[in-house]
């Protein structure tokens, strides 16, 4: 049986440039970064984002990122250039936010509950 989900690719335009940015905006770890193969996540994580050069298709991931305080994270972000689709807000599904890589990859950001 499957036990783990081990990567999720997401499409960047220059996977070298865009662990840069997750690196320096986000505090990610970049596991690997061999040719093709570039993959970033939180330190300590067992499932990590494959940064897969293709077409891009700018929009919502669908992949959804945990913080302890989403309001301090969400200002700390902020400071650092990172552009939000959606401040954090509860619109009827519980609090939550929304940014973008540099490529228009949206994802989501909400509180550990």
């Amino acid at each position: 049986m499957i036990t783990t989900i081990g990567d999720v690719a997401v499409v960047v335009s220059d996977a070298k440039k865009s662990a840069e940015w997750y690196r320096s905006k986000l505090g990610f770890k970049v596991f690997s970064s061999e040719g093709h193969w570039v993959t970033v996540g939180p330190a300590g994580a067992t499932t990590v984002i494959h940064l897969c050069e293709a077409q891009l298709e700018p929009g919502n991931t669908g992949i959804g990122l945990v913080c302890e305080d989403l309001q301090k994270t969400y200002k700390e972000l902020t400071g650092k250039g990172v552009e939000f689709t959606k401040k954090p807000a509860d619109d009827g599904f519980g609090m939550y936010a929304m940014f973008k890589d540099p490529d228009g990859n949206e994802f989501w950001l909400t509180p550990k509950e």
